[in-house]
């Protein structure tokens, strides 16, 4: 037994669990905390909002697999962070979130503590999987392996731990630091394979649907898709893991009528790792399917909400589309066959993409030449970062094509506001050499402006390309759709080149592609950030 405060026992549990950056902001009540980091061998990376500091975490975690660890002080910061773990929930990320909390023995009546909060468990409770306040600094160590033991072994989703201030500055006797134990992937039952297989084999017209939950069985996902010439479609988390240059990728297309009615035409669906949702399929609810549905989750409770499947496989991923993979080889289907259903499924996508950017032409041509510029001037292994904003959802999403060595990282289901700009951050922080970019409208850039300071501070090479129309533009078309008039929602135009280099960054604007191409090979060789509008007319 040693003692040690619960500051330093959490900072030691966290480094014996193999973190060793964090996002955060100090504060009065954590700063015990911040004493130890360096000395573990953890760097810090100081956002100028808590929020900011969740989001940066939340790509950190999706960019280098490993969970994105954010601290923050009590009450009003604890608050700020809250939306990024609700987006890290829905997305699920494994994000980490420390903080303080009143008092061991606080009673349950206001006592004007500063900071103070009814419950910030209870807060937390609400927005992430778990939210554990210790009574001891013996207890931290558990409740951070508690939290990696859910990272590795279930469905990953947010954590919140919670110190008293108390125990966060007192020395007590503690034991050797609690790991949690090594995570094996689950294979999926071998009789629900088999009867998965069956289906898939006796399939004429297969389909795959892939979410954010196969991203770690890409290889598998293509063998198969492959081997049943199937044409594979994504949810906006799952945009590239096939390829979307491949001649069976539709890319994210759940959108499209013309997509929706082939998919509920298909004599078998295989899903994997998607909730089949509204916000997942980026459509106004799941597709009617008159074929049968096989969904592939690690989460169970996914495989009996939403469409209902009579071949559920619960597992792994990787493990689950491999041991389909070999179930549908052996014995494999007519292989004399195979070259004819590979030629009808290329030939359906090339109708289906020329069906698909025909329904939407008019509404997503503005985008389109200004993503070609942008793809155009990228390396393949480029990492994007994504707003709730058109020029993503209508543009980016759909029409710039990623393959399994880039990365799109977009705030999907729970859909919030000002999320690329500082999950840049941490995706540049998690993978410095690679390019990273990020893609806003001018209304959610907004959200988080402040972020290019801490991108400044950390000498980032950071592109971010922000469509300014002045507002926010898909509001103002919904109110205006209704017949009312949009006042509440134009705002004023800001020079946000200006602004960028305020903060000591760069800012061009870009008129056409052309000049967006060559902004951005500007500022891809920047020790800075450089913020890009792409200015459009407002339509007010």
């Amino acid at each position: 037994m040693s003692e040690m405060t619960g500051g330093e026992a959490l900072v030691r549990a966290l480094a014996a669990h193999g973190v060793r950056t964090a996002f955060g902001i100090p504060g009065t009540h954590n700063l015990e905390i911040y004493r130890h980091l360096n000395r573990r061998g953890i760097a810090h990376v100081t956002p100028r909002h808590e929020q900011g500091a969740g989001y940066a975490a939340d790509a950190y975690a999706r960019v280098s697999g490993r969970p994105g660890v954010a601290i923050t002080t009590t009450g009003p910061a604890l608050l700020n962070i809250a939306a990024a773990v609700g987006q890290a929930y829905s997305d699920s990320v494994p994000l980490l979130v420390v903080s303080p909390g009143v008092p061991l023995r606080h009673p349950r009546l206001p006592t004007g503590l500063l900071h103070e909060m009814r419950s910030q468990t209870e807060a937390m409770r609400g927005v992430a999987a778990f939210s554990h306040r210790v009574s001891s600094a013996e207890e931290v160590g558990v409740a951070v392996a508690r939290a990696f033991t859910l990272f590795g072994t279930e469905r990953p989703r947010p954590a919140h731990i919670e110190i008293p201030v108390d125990l966060m500055e007192t020395a007590e006797p503690v034991g050797d630091v609690r790991l949690a134990p090594p995570a094996v992937p689950t294979a999926p039952h071998e009789a629900a394979v088999r009867d998965a297989a069956d289906v898939l084999r006796a399939a004429r017209r297969p389909a795959l649907v892939l979410g954010g939950g196969a991203r770690g069985a890409a290889a598998e996902c293509l063998a198969l898709a492959e081997e049943l010439a199937a044409p594979v479609v994504t949810t906006a988390n799952g945009k590239g893991i096939v390829a979307e240059t491949h001649p069976f990728s539709l890319g994210v297309s759940l959108h499209s009528p013309a997509v929706r009615e082939w998919l509920a035409n298909r004599d078998a669906v295989l899903a994997v790792g998607t909730e089949l949702a509204e916000s997942d399929l980026w459509s106004a609810g799941p597709p009617a399917l008159n074929g049968t549905l096989l969904r592939a989750d690690l989460d169970p409770a996914q495989l009996y909400g939403g469409l209902r499947t009579a071949h559920p496989l619960l597992g792994d991923a990787a493990l689950a589309l491999r041991a389909l993979l070999d179930a549908c080889r052996h014995p494999g289907p007519d292989t004399t066959s195979r070259p004819a259903r590979a030629d009808a499924a290329r030939a359906e996508v090339v109708r289906l993409r020329g069906l698909r950017d025909a329904e939407t032409a008019e509404r997503d041509a503005r985008w389109v030449p200004f993503l070609r510029a942008v793809r155009s001037v990228l390396a393949p292994d480029a990492i994007l970062t994504s707003d709730s904003a058109q020029c993503c959802y209508y543009g980016a999403l759909p029409h710039l094509p990623l393959g399994p060595e880039g990365r799109y990282l977009h705030p999907t289901g729970f859909g919030t506001l000002g999320y690329a700009l500082p999950a840049a951050v941490g995706a540049k922080t998690a993978a410095p050499g690679r390019e990273v970019v990020a893609l806003s409208g001018d209304g959610g850039f907004q959200f988080s402006v402040q972020e290019l300071a801490t991108a400044v501070q950390e000498r980032l090479t950071l592109p971010v390309v922000v469509f300014d129309n002045g507002g926010y533009g898909e509001i103002r078309e919904e109110m205006t759709a209704r017949g009312d008039t949009p006042t509440a929602v134009g705002l004023s135009l800001v020079d946000l080149p200006a602004l960028a280099r305020a903060y000591g960054g760069r800012g061009e604007r870009a008129d056409t592609p052309a000049a967006l191409a060559d902004a951005l090979t500007r500022a891809l060789a920047a020790p800075v950030p450089t913020v890009i509008t792409v200015p459009e007319e407002p339509a007010r």
